[in-house]
């Protein structure tokens, strides 16, 4: 079963399973706080729509991509106001926008990591001048593994998804490569994941 297909069989459970989450509030309100009333967001990855919902209830315009078709109804059902779309990161630049931000969480995490800056590069193509990128992932553990298969059964029944892990400085250097002045880098901590967050201006 492939990555799609398995975020297809699990969305419904990982939507009601990452409600609670808040790791991730800290680092978003920092991007938030960089954008102006009004603003486009491309929301990539956007899985069930949970931080689209975020940036609509805080003023934002959002536009939410994901691969997986049964995430993008639940974030249809979930955020009306949104507008959601089938597309992967790899078709970001098929889109007929420009934004003024483009939020990435959790979503490097399962591409290879030789496959990263031609796909960041891309998306890039589809952010205005001044606008920001932030980038969230798992932290790399000290001596851990770069890229692994994990196979889970936390929902009742058994999956597999692919990772990649990397460190603050990989993320950073990432964003610098392309152009981008780094304004805000921080590591928050959930049970037992570490995870990195950075936003880039460009």
């Amino acid at each position: 079963m492939n990555l799609k297909q398995t975020y297809n069989r699990i969305a419904e459970d990982w939507h009601q399973d990452h409600q609670a989450d808040d790791w991730w509030v800290n680092g978003t309100d920092k991007f938030i706080s960089f954008l102006k009333p009004g603003s486009l967001v491309l929301d990539v990855g956007c899985a069930s729509g949970l931080k689209s919902k975020y940036f609509l209830e805080n003023g934002l315009q959002v536009v939410g991509i994901d691969f997986s078709e049964k995430m993008i109804e639940i974030a249809r059902r979930e955020s009306p106001a949104g507008k959601f779309l089938v597309l992967g990161l790899e078709e970001a630049d098929k889109l007929e926008y420009l934004f003024d931000g483009i939020f990435m969480q959790a979503v490097l995490l399962h591409i290879p990591k030789k496959e990263v800056a031609d796909d960041l590069r891309k998306v890039m193509e589809k952010l205005k001048p001044g606008g920001y990128l932030y980038i969230a992932i798992k932290e790399k553990k000290l001596q851990g593994e770069e890229e692994e298969i994990k196979i889970e059964s936390d929902y009742g029944y058994s999956y597999e998804r692919f990772f990649s892990y990397f460190t603050v400085a990989e993320i950073e250097s990432y964003l610098r490569n392309l152009g981008l002045e780094i304004v805000f880098s921080k590591v928050d901590s959930s049970e037992n994941t570490n995870w990195v967050q950075v936003i880039g201006r460009k």
